[in-house]
Parts: C-alpha cells; structure tokens; sequence
C-alpha cells in the first residue's frame, strides 16, 4: 500500500460491484441490468449527438432535466402545486454520483439513519465523508419497520430509504413514504427508486409537497442505460440549488453530450419503456412462480430482481454451481440474507436456462 495514502483512504472498505466476467459467456443474471437494448429513438439520439464531441455538454443537461419533469407531468397527471418543472430535477453521471453529492450537500455534520439491509454503497459513503450512522433492522420478513422510522431520534439528520429495497426487492406504499416524510419534517429523507418502476410507487408527486424530499432516481434499470452512466435527483427547488452549489463546487460537466442525448430520447420513449418494463414484470412473475414450484422461498418482488432462498442446498453453493454452469447471479455474504441468492430478471430465454440449470443442480 503506498506510503503517500491518507489514513482516511487506508481506512476505506469499498463498496464491491456485480462481477463483470471475461473469460467466458454466461447467461448474466447478477447486476440488475435491463435485458432488452436501448430503443430505437435513443440509438439515433446518441448516433446524432456524436457530431459535437469537440464542444462541451450542456453543464445544466437542460434537455434531460426537461424531459424528466414533462414525462412525470404526464405520467402523473400532476396539477397545481404539484408540477415540476426542470428546477426540480438534478442530473449526474448515475445515480451513484447522485448519491456522492447529496451525502456531503445534507448529512456531513450529521449522524443519518438507513436499514441494516440495504443497497451496500450507504455505508462506503459514510466512511468516505466521514458520517455517522445507525442502522434500522428490517423486520423478520425483510419489510421495514415503520414505528422505527416515525420515531427516529432528534440526534438523526437525515434518513436514506432504498425503495424498492436493495437486494430484497421489497417495497413501500406512497402512503407509508408519505408518512415518513411528514413523521421526519426537519430530516432530509432520501427516497432512492433506482427500480421503483417495475411496480413500485415513485414519491415524486411529492416533492413541492414535503421540502424534506428527496428522490434519486437512475437510467440504468428500467430505460437501458446502465453503460451510459446518467441518474437524477427530484426535489424542492431549494434542495437542487444545494445540490448545484457542490457539484459546481467539483465538476460542473457531470453528464457528457451521448448521455444527454440518450437520457433524453429515453424518457421522451414511453411506449418503448412501457413496453420494456411490462416484460421484465410478466417474466419476474413467472420465475417466481417456477421457484417457488422448486421449493424457493421468494420475498415479494416490485423490482427487476428477486431475492430467493434456495430448498436443498446452501446458497453459497448454489452459486457456484450455477456459475460452473454458464449462470451468474449474485451471492452476498453477509449476515441474516447468506442464506439467499439475489437473481436479476433477463428476457424468457435467459431465466428458462436459468431455471433448467437449478433444476438440475437441485435434482428437481
């Protein structure tokens, strides 16, 4: 390790990423990526926007920020006060970005508050800039704790709520953010939907509602775009201006020209992300249905996972053999879910070979 590193830098454990193999094909079912490509309007956006690469993106991603307000404009059918317009949204290179910006922006200085069994970048976050956390278990049946969350501590400045939740696949009703938001007024919560849209319930309805607000959203699940690198952060005005303060404080430029071009021509593509996400929710059910069958304990999925506890054989193991057999899917060791595998829905043809693999490991 180099002499040259700070003791901040010697003290990291960071954060590990899904495998990206190279030795050989596998049917890839182990980092949540959208099965299906990126649409044909998006494709001739990104080939279009390949002509200016000698100028500089549009530092603001006006475009993009557009995009985003008029599709949940729409979607939502929001009126009065509930409109957004592209001041409300902040774009980054990913959600993950998103995230590096708003943990200094709100909770440095301040101890924050997520669940034990999370998306597992929280906590990387934390050591980087230095805050301090508690952890909220989930309840036996992974769902979160609702009193635990109404009645945080004055000492907690600010929540963090992974919805659906990573890796369980769980999620919250509006009705339960809603109540957690206004439990918390003088605590920023943070809503992070990176898979709210295969059948969860976004909360951006509520952003000009609950100044403590804040929802992280990314491209890279529902709309394709996980090799672009693009997420956003809706919120109250004031909430973006902060979050502008910093990120023109490090790196004004945080989305390149292609995904700007791409990012926008994805939300302006409803009926092929419509289309898309439909898929991927029929196939997630079906699965479902073909592990349960198999004697698979599945927690109940609003996202383009599932998280399963294999009948027969240790999690661990099942792992391995799947990978022996071409199938990867993602094992985490750790405490109360090493007994669980996290399995990421592909297309039909990919959770069919995927389901023939276990069942003959299993012996099904």
């Amino acid at each position: 390790m180099s002499k040259f590193l700070s003791k901040l830098a010697l003290s990291l454990d960071p954060y590990v990423p899904g495998e990206q193999p190279k030795d050989k094909k596998y049917v890839k079912l182990n980092t949540n990526e959208n099965p299906y490509p990126p649409s044909q309007m998006v494709q001739d956006a990104i080939a279009s926007a390949t002509s200016d690469l000698r100028l500089y993106p549009d530092p603001d991603a006006t475009a993009v920020r557009e995009a985003i307000a008029k599709y949940y404009n729409d979607a939502l059918a929001l009126q009065g006060d509930a409109v957004i317009d592209s001041d409300n949204v902040f774009i980054g290179n990913g959600s993950d970005e998103v995230l590096a910006f708003v943990f200094p922006t709100f909770f440095k200085g301040k101890k924050i508050a997520f669940a034990d069994i999370t998306y597992s970048f929280y906590p990387v976050y934390c050591a980087l800039f230095e805050i301090p956390y508690q952890l909220i278990p989930l309840t036996e049946d992974f769902s979160y704790d609702m009193d635990a969350y109404t009645g945080a501590g004055d000492d907690i400045g600010g929540i963090l709520l992974c919805n659906p939740n990573a890796p369980t696949g769980r999620a919250l009703s509006l009705a339960e953010v809603e109540t957690i938001l206004d439990a918390n007024r003088d605590k920023l919560v943070l809503v992070d939907e990176a898979y709210v849209d295969f059948g969860g319930e976004t909360a951006v309805a509520l952003v000009n509602r609950y100044d403590n607000l804040l929802v992280c959203q990314t491209l890279s699940k529902s709309r394709q775009l996980a090799g672009m690198r693009v997420g956003a952060a809706i919120a109250c005005k004031e909430v973006i201006a902060g979050l502008n303060a910093v990120k023109n404080s490090f790196n004004s430029y945080t989305a390149d020209r292609l995904g700007i071009a791409a990012a926008k021509a994805a939300f302006e593509d409803v009926a092929y992300f419509d289309e898309t996400r439909n898929k991927i929710m029929a196939t997630r059910e079906r699965t479902v249905k073909a592990l349960e069958a198999m004697g698979f304990d599945v927690i109940p999925s609003k996202a383009n996972f599932v998280f399963a506890k294999p009948s027969g054989m240790p999690a661990a193991e099942l792992f391995k053999k799947l990978r022996d057999d071409g199938i990867l899917v993602r094992y985490f060791n750790k405490p109360r879910i090493d007994d669980r595998l996290r399995i990421t829905i592909g297309t039909d043809e990919e959770m069919d070979a995927m389901l023939a693999s276990a069942r003959k490991i299993l012996g099904k």
